[in-house]
């Protein structure tokens, strides 16, 4: 089994970290894991965004 931890964003690095990580499942398959890392990390930025 592939898992991966999410982290919080706590600063600058962590975000365009994240953003970047984004930009690579950005072609996940629904109901795949990595489909699943893409929504809470798409969230996560959308809450810090706010």
């Amino acid at each position: 089994m592939n898992t991966r931890t999410i982290k919080p964003i706590r600063n600058e690095q962590d975000y365009q970290a994240t953003l970047a990580r984004i930009e690579q499942l950005m072609e996940a398959m629904p109901n795949t894991p990595e489909f699943d890392e893409l929504d809470i990390l798409t969230t996560l930025v959308g809450l810090k965004q706010k």
